[in-house]
Formats: structure tokens, sequence, C-alpha cells
């Protein structure tokens, strides 16, 4: 059979992602991974650590408009298939592999998610789990995980076709392209990657392939190192020996009770490699070319909190882990990438079948078993021949990404081989404007602000209305001028009083401890804007904050009723009743059952507003299943 490209839609049963948060993320992302110990850490360890941690997701919005609804929706799928191998490409949804089927062995190689359900562990809030997600970017699931990618047809070197992937990631300002080629007859599929810093100025770089499997009783993860960085929920990394530590063998994710992270750490001679393999020594494969050094396991753990996690991010599936493949060693570095230099390296995904091999008592013997079964030489072979057709023109466009691209690459006067961007989209279409020396119309609410510097001069330089002070503002923020911000918003609410200017003013307000002024300004922005819930959350968490809860249940009150149905406006109910010595009020709210859609990993306000529930009562009720999501510990 010769290798076939074709689109198809995937029907599944599907939440909507929704509409993207209109209130620009002014604070640093909370759930930026921190390294307590980084002092005693070996100094190129500790440096790249320390290096490029992204301080704000601007100019990116935050995905926090989904909910937990799901009917049959169809996704558009891009499928590459030969005779041994069938992989689906999710072009929508920052082409995701969504899966991979060993045709011969009629085998799943991935953990393939019956259902498409965003949840809170992305960068930009919505993710969703299953398959292979590529992350460009930082530390934390990329800002493009679900959003839609560049998708075209173009002829690879033996001239079967090759899908090629593409966008521009943001928050770095790097364009990145992903090629998946499956030769005629190939047992696995390649993957060429290739970064691009189009910039007079070295950039951070952060790659990780996050690639999602079944876990089992008998499965086992393999990769060729005998010590790893433990990584948990104490903050600290760790070297560990591999694959006994602290009294079990690590290398089968059924033995662990929390969830954690182990970085492998592979010798610079060894080709990197992982694999996860079940009882019968039958599993998925993957392997690179050197640039790609990194490899990982994570455990979600056999707590309550992990259980509860996994069928939440996927009702009635199969459990699952990841495995995992990084640029750096650990998910907690960048590395810099030179002005004007580019990366690539090449994947490979298939599968393996080792037999009882691999489950030997002897670590060193079973790594051996799974290393001689990969095709090491032909990886490096099939680098050397994509490398050539890597800036070959697309022949045949197969889905439309994001007009970004297109507008960044019209400021810099420049295109760049192989990954046509096209024209800037209607996304784009006011700061074209701007770039061609026109002040914007205003509308509200004001789309997302350029915060790059190039794009921070125009603004400074552009007319005079509201929206422009607006957006001053928030690019001067993003450039570390609190002062100048508060005085371009302020600027802004004198032209016309917005709730947009309202609501960044009282974000500056709250982190200087003014609570009661932020509490205030957030009142009178939501008055403005009473439907709109993101900044609802933010009011009544505020007057929380400020210690005035009867002023929070004054402002649920008056909220439409569709919004008083939110699961989040249904905890913060609950905290105000709390607040106003009314414990019965909250326990019934919560014996009412919600849900809190966009919850955190990590987050613990479910349990905490339950157990000062119980307090208050004097009662002991355990808590309720369905609103545990503890992780640092079982449930007493």
């Amino acid at each position: 059979m010769e290798t076939r490209l074709h689109r198809e839609d995937l029907t599944l049963p599907a939440a909507e992602l929704g509409a993207e948060n209109p209130l620009p993320r002014l604070v640093r992302p909370g759930h930026v991974q921190q390294v307590a110990n980084i002092d005693e850490l070996p100094a190129e360890l500790a440096g790249n650590i320390a290096y490029g941690a992204l301080e704000s997701l601007l100019p990116c919005r935050i995905q926090d408009g989904y909910g937990r609804e799901r009917e049959p929706r169809a996704l558009p799928a891009l499928v590459l298939e030969n005779s041994r191998l069938r992989a689906t490409v999710l072009p929508g949804l920052g082409g995701r592999l969504y899966s991979l089927v060993d045709k011969e062995n009629d085998r799943e190689l991935l953990y393939r998610n019956p259902v498409f359900q965003p949840a809170n562990l992305a960068l930009r809030n919505a993710w969703f789990a299953g398959g292979v997600e590529w992350n460009l970017g930082s530390t934390g699931h990329t800002t493009l995980t679900c959003a839609p990618m560049h998708a075209a047809r173009v002829a690879g070197p033996d001239g079967s076709p090759i899908l090629r992937l593409w966008e521009w990631e943001r928050t770095r300002d790097l364009p990145y392209q992903l090629d998946f080629w499956l030769p005629p007859g190939s047992a696995f599929l390649f993957v060429g990657v290739r970064l691009r810093n189009p910039h007079d100025h070295d950039v951070p770089a952060y790659w990780w392939s996050n690639i999602a499997v079944e876990r089992g009783e008998r499965t086992r993860v393999l990769a060729p190192a005998e010590s790893a960085w433990h990584y948990g929920y104490s903050g600290r990394l760790d070297l560990v020996p591999v694959p006994e530590h602290d009294g079990f063998d690590l290398s089968y994710p059924v033995r662990h009770r929390q969830a954690a992270d182990y970085f492998f750490e592979i010798p610079d001679a060894a080709r990197p490699w992982i694999a996860a393999v079940d009882g019968d020594g039958l599993g998925l494969a993957q392997v690179s070319t050197a640039r790609l050094r990194g490899r990982k396991l994570f455990v979600w753990g056999e707590s309550a909190g992990g259980h509860r996690w996994q069928e939440w991010l996927a009702p009635g599936a199969p459990g699952y882990l990841e495995i995992q493949a990084g640029l750096a060693r650990t998910q907690l570095e960048h590395l810099r990438l030179p002005a004007g230099e580019s990366w690539d390296w090449l994947e490979a995904y298939g599968p393996v079948q080792i037999g009882s091999a691999v489950h030997s008592g002897d670590w060193a013997e079973a790594c051996a078993a799974v290393g001689e079964a990969l095709p090491h030489r032909e990886v490096d072979a099939r680098l050397a021949a994509w490398r050539p057709v890597a800036d070959s023109e697309p022949e045949e466009p197969l889905f439309a990404g994001s007009g970004w691209g297109a507008l960044e690459l019209a400021r810099m006067g420049r295109s760049l081989p192989g990954t046509p961007f096209g024209e800037p989209g209607a996304d784009q279409r006011p700061w074209l404007a701007l770039l061609n020396g026109e002040t914007p119309e205003p509308v509200e609410p004001p789309p997302g602000t350029l915060v790059s510097e190039p794009w921070r001069e125009l603004l400074e330089n552009a007319g005079e209305n509201w929206a422009i002070w607006y957006h001053r503002g928030v690019a001067r923020w993003h450039a570390g001028d609190r002062s100048g911000a508060v005085a371009a918003w302020t600027a802004s609410a004198e032209l016309t009083s917005t709730p947009w200017a309202l609501r960044n003013l009282a974000v500056a307000a709250g982190l200087d401890g003014r609570k009661s002024e932020a509490a205030a300004l957030l009142a009178e922005a939501l008055v403005r804007a009473p439907r709109v819930l993101p900044l609802a959350i933010e009011a009544v968490t505020a007057a929380l904050d400020a210690g005035r809860p009867g002023h929070a249940a004054d402002l649920i009150g008056l909220l439409p009723a569709e919004l008083r149905a939110a699961g989040r406006i249904r905890l913060l109910e609950a905290r105000a009743a709390l607040g106003l010595g009314d414990a019965r009020r909250a326990r019934e709210i919560f014996d009412a059952g919600f849900e809190v859609a966009d919850i955190r990993e990590g987050e613990t306000s479910l349990s905490d507003t339950w157990a000062a529930i119980q307090d208050a009562l004097g009662e002991s009720r355990e808590l309720p299943e369905h609103y545990d999501f503890r992780m640092k510990a079982e449930r007493p």
C-alpha cells in the first residue's frame, strides 16, 4: 500500500471550547513551576532553570470559555496512512497526533481520548488529554494546544506525501513547523521538527513532545538511564536512582502513590529514547536524533485525586500516563536559541514487541532489549533525507491556522521558505491598520493587545482614543512600566469610562495591596458589563479578598441567572455564605452539586471550602468524591 494523506472528520462527544477571555492576563502565570533547591543543582542545570522563565502570557488571551456539556461534534482530522500505520492529526487543536494505530496488530499505540473535554492545565487554561502534544514556548502546556495550525501537503524525499503543520508561537514570537512523514512500508512515523528564530536577538527555547499512553497494571516505562531528576509537589529537584527509588520500582507507574515527574538522566553518548510497554512487552517507543536529549515519565499517582483527575480529563476511559521528550534534560529549563538560527531534529514513533525481557529484574538488560529493537541508524538517515525538503513549498493547503504569523512577517518585511502564512485575517485587521499608520476605531471588548517592543512603539505614536490608551497601558505593563500603564488606563477612562480600563486599574490596585479600591473598581466595571463571566468572577473574588462577603453576595445576586449557575460562581457563593456565618447555606450549595469546569491542577479551593464548612458546622463528613481534586495527599 502506498502512503495516503487525506482529510476526514473525527466525530467525538465534545465540549465547546467557547470564547476567549476578554480580560488580559496582567499577573505572572501562577502555575509556573519553581525549584526550591536550585542552589544545590549543577551549574548548567541551575543556569538553564534561571534563564528564560515566561513572565507573561501576553499577547495571548486565556481560553476559559468551555464547560462540561458534551455532544457529538465533527473535529477536522488529517490522516496519514501506509500498510502498517495509521496516524490521525488534529490541525485545529495544536496539531495533536490524536491516534497512531499499529495496523498489523490492530492496536492503538497512544492513549486515545474518547472525548474532547478541555480542562485547566495549559498556559492559556484549556487543555485536553491524549495523543502526542507538541509543546513550544515555555514550561507548561503550550499556548497553541487548543488553537489551529496551518496544514498542507508536501512532497517527501521518496515521493510519498508529507503532512506539514506550522504556526507562530506568540509569547516567544517563534515560528515552527512539524513534518509528518510515513514512508511506504515503514513501521515508524517520522516527525521532523524545526524551530526558527527570525529575530536579531536570542530567544529562550523550550520544546517537549508530550506522549500519552494507556496505563495498565503491568505497564513499564524504560529509558537508557540509571538515574532521573525527580520533581514533585515539594518543589525540589532531586537526582534519584533508576529504577529502584524510595522502596519501589519507579518504572512501573501503578506503584506511585502521588503525581510526580521523573526526568531521565541520559548519558551524552547514548541515543535518546523512551518506551512504554505492557505485561507482554508490547507498546510504543519514541526515539529521536541527538538534539532532543531529554526524556520524562509523568504519573498521576494512585491517590484519589490522581484517579479523579484522569476521570475528569477522559470520562469513562482507562487511566493513562505520559512519556515525553524535550530539548533540555528537564521541563524546568529553557535553552538559548541564537539570533537568526534554526534548530531541527527528527522523532520516530512506532510499535515495539519485546516479550518478557522487558520485565527483567536486571534494568540494564531490560533497556538493552528495547534499545536493540529501535531504528537508530534509520532515524539519522531519515533526518538527512528530510532536511532538503524542509523548505519545500506546500503543494496543497489542507487547513488554515491563524493570521498572526502573516502579521508579524508583514511587520518584519520578510517571508519564511516552506511555511507560507498567507494574509492577516479579521483578528489582525486593527493591528494591520496600525502598522499602516492608521488609528483603529475602538471596539468593545477591545481585542488582545500586541505587546512586543515594535508594537509598543507603534501604539505610543498612534492617534488618541480610549482604546489606544487602553492598549498603551497593557503594552507598558508588559514592559514593566506599571506607573505608565496606570496613567494610560486612567487617560482611557477619562476619555470614555469603559469596564476594560476600570478592570485593569483594579488589577494594579490589588497588586499594590489596595484591596478595597480594587473591589470597588471591579464592582463598577461589572455594572457596565454584567454578562461577562470572567469579570463577574474577578469582582466577587475581589470583594471576598477585601473582607466584604456581604458585598460579594450582593454582586452575585445582581448577576443574570446563567452566570449565577456557573460552577465558579457557585463556589464563590458558598464562600460568601461562610463569610456571613451561614455555613448551612454553604453546605446546601455543595449538596445541590456543581462543577467548576476550569479547576486548576493543584487547586484546593473545593476541598478547602468544604473543610471550612465542616469546621463551622462541627461535622466530619468526608469530602464527596466529585469535589476531590487534591494531589498532595490521600484523602483522610
